[in-house]
């Protein structure tokens, strides 16, 4: 029933913490999923630093913005400036070139507050690796909800019981949200072995699930075998993340750059380094260089031309 339990990896980066769940050294990717961080929880005191993350650049997948708590400012090169709060999704899709940054408003950080939520990177499918680049932000109103009986389950992304979510995805996946409380009983969408996801897992974000005879707790990973079909009860008050999906084939990873040729990624760092990709709008006096290149952080004349979209 139970393939492999992989358990985050805490990391400071510095007033907060960060889960890195995926990839992991033994299981890189579950479905079209190569990347999944658990962003606190935190709480920032008034005047906190809080997100502060620079202009860094993208290839070959898609991000997905998903939180608990708190908000962020999400803006980048094509133009758009995004708030993200609880129950909304930013998905922002890579393709052949993107750069972002994700910061904590100015007015949030003077009155500080908590933060919590997800952030997974999807990797396209081959013939759409090289796509235009392009931003959604979805609000609760695209996100099917479902309740009962102690159970709140909300789809962020993909399809899943029937419903499909408004984010327009590349490849068959997945992504449902669920708070329980104590002694609620539910079930994953189905496996391969009644013509579902061949791949899945459920992420325990807060409290602890008993699926057959084990218990699994926050920061646990749960990767399902292809045909298992569990029964989650939750023992407390729990959320959990509910994802999976169709592979993708082999890709490989360096930094933020996701891509099934290394020779494509190789090109990518050469773009990022000589200035050849555009910077945000809004915020183009700053930038993460790359790994190697750490002494190199902004460029003297800054120029990111393009349209600006509203908050």
């Amino acid at each position: 029933m139970i393939e492999m339990v992989i358990d985050a990896r805490r990391k400071d980066l510095g007033g907060f913490e960060v889960g890195r769940v995926l990839p992991f050294h033994s299981r890189r990717m579950i479905g079209p999923f190569i990347f999944l961080d658990h962003m606190g929880p935190a709480e920032f005191a008034p005047g906190a630093e809080a997100i502060n993350v620079r202009p860094h650049p993208h290839i070959g997948l898609s991000t997905l913005s998903y939180l608990f708590e708190g908000e962020m400012l999400h803006r980048d090169s094509l133009g758009y400036t995004q708030h993200i709060r609880p129950g909304e999704v930013n998905w922002m899709t890579a393709g052949k070139g993107i750069v972002h940054s994700e910061r904590t408003d100015p007015l949030k950080r003077a009155q500080g507050g908590p933060l919590n939520g997800m952030q997974a990177w999807i990797a396209l499918p081959t013939e759409a690796e090289e796509t235009n680049p392009s931003f959604q932000h979805i609000g609760e109103e695209g996100l099917p909800l479902y309740e009962n009986g102690g159970l709140f389950a909300r789809l962020v992304a993909g399809e899943a019981y029937g419903a499909k979510a408004g984010v327009q995805v590349s490849s068959p996946l997945f992504y449902v949200h669920w708070e329980l409380q104590d002694g609620v009983r539910t079930a994953p969408p189905p496996g391969s072995g009644a013509g579902g996801m061949s791949e899945r897992a459920l992420y325990v974000a807060k409290g602890s699930v008993e699926i057959g005879d084990r218990t699994f707790h926050e920061g646990q990973l749960v990767v399902l075998e292809p045909t298992a079909e569990p029964t989650v009860r939750s023992i407390g008050p729990s959320t959990v993340m509910v994802l999976g999906g169709e592979p993708v084939g082999e890709r490989h990873i360096w930094w933020n750059f996701v891509h099934s040729s290394r020779e494509r990624i190789e090109q990518a760092k050469k773009d990022w380094k000589a200035g050849r990709m555009t910077l945000p709008t809004e915020d183009d006096h700053e930038f993460i260089p790359l790994p190697d290149d750490a002494a190199v952080t902004t460029r003297s004349d800054p120029v990111s031309p393009g349209p600006t979209h509203p908050v």
